[in-house]
């Protein structure tokens, strides 16, 4: 499997529209849409996929390809394909998403993988991409997710494990029990939890509060990350932050590594300065750029959650 933080050719982004989840929040949606892709843009191509012209009529770079496509949604990151090397050559393997485990419409978003991309193999078994992280030998996973009865129920642990490693080239799998945050409804995806910064370390939430939801399963889960081989960077949790009388899953760790620099999330938190200092120390060759995600936690994800990287540009399709 190919980490992300290697040299990729574009980053996938589906743009919103007002038949997806975004209608109560379109122009602002919009608007943060636009920002990160001009943001990566200025280091590698933009493949935008929109099904609205009206929602991209307004972009303009060098550096953006478009293509038309029907979505539910605007999650990339979880119907995106997955890239694995094999020697040289970079596959594409599509996998089924079925809505976070049947929870929303995902008709259209299981197939824009197929449509788009020239794909090497396709399964029946469902894995979303922000239920996985990988140095490229390990991967990080919990059991809440990929045990979710909706995804791949009757396979057992054992049987999910040894396939993912024998299909997607990796030699380990750590699976954390433990780690949720609330508003979240993906069945705690990795990438908002603990996220692989290079193939040696791990970030992760770490909660100081002990009156809040989150401070005993992210201490458990912090005890099964000391369990690993890896350094561990404990990541704070943005203060508490609401829409529409719930709270919101802000966190940290949902970045994008890039080309030379790295997307990171904000919140207009107090915390925001001092993990921007933190990512300048873990990624210092390269630029961090700080991205406004409070529109993005409105429905319940942040910036790696809608984007998707790529390793190789020929395998667009043409048609």
């Amino acid at each position: 499997m190919i980490p992300e933080w290697e040299r990729q050719e574009f980053v996938q982004l589906v743009f919103p529209h007002k038949n997806t989840d975004w209608a109560c929040c379109l122009k602002e949606a919009i608007k943060t849409f636009s920002q990160i892709a001009y943001a990566i843009a200025s280091y590698e191509k933009v493949l935008i996929c929109y099904e609205d012209e009206e929602t991209i009529e307004h972009l303009r770079h060098k550096n953006f390809i478009f293509k038309k496509v029907k979505n539910n949604d605007t999650w990339a990151r979880d119907f995106g394909a997955l890239s694995v090397r094999v020697g040289e050559e970079v596959r594409l393997l599509d996998f089924k998403f079925n809505g976070w485990g049947l929870k929303f419409a995902a008709n259209y978003d299981n197939l824009i993988s197929r449509e788009i991309f020239n794909i090497h193999k396709s399964y029946n078994f469902v894995l979303e991409g922000g239920s996985i992280d990988s140095n490229g030998k390990t991967i990080l996973t919990t059991s809440k997710c990929l045990l979710e009865p909706n995804r791949n129920y009757p396979m057992s642990k054992e049987e999910i494990d040894e396939f993912l490693k024998r299909e997607l080239f990796v030699d380990d799998i750590i699976w954390l029990n433990y780690g949720f945050l609330e508003g979240d409804d993906t069945d705690s995806h990795i990438d908002t939890l603990a996220r692989f910064v290079n193939k040696d370390t791990i970030v992760y939430c770490k909660c100081e509060d002990k009156s809040d939801v989150h401070y005993d399963e992210l201490q458990k889960m912090e005890e099964e990350l000391k369990k690993t081989p890896f350094n561990l960077i404990p990541l704070p949790l943005p203060s508490p932050k609401f829409w529409d009388n719930h709270r919101l899953p802000a966190t940290y760790a949902n970045f994008l590594i890039i080309n030379e620099a790295v997307l990171l999330p904000v919140y207009e938190d107090k915390r925001d300065r001092y993990v921007y200092d933190m990512f300048c120390e873990i990624f210092p060759d390269r630029e961090i750029i700080p991205i406004n995600a409070n529109t993005l936690i409105k429905q319940h994800g942040s910036i790696h959650c809608v984007t998707k990287e790529y390793f190789d540009e020929n395998l667009i399709s043409t048609e």
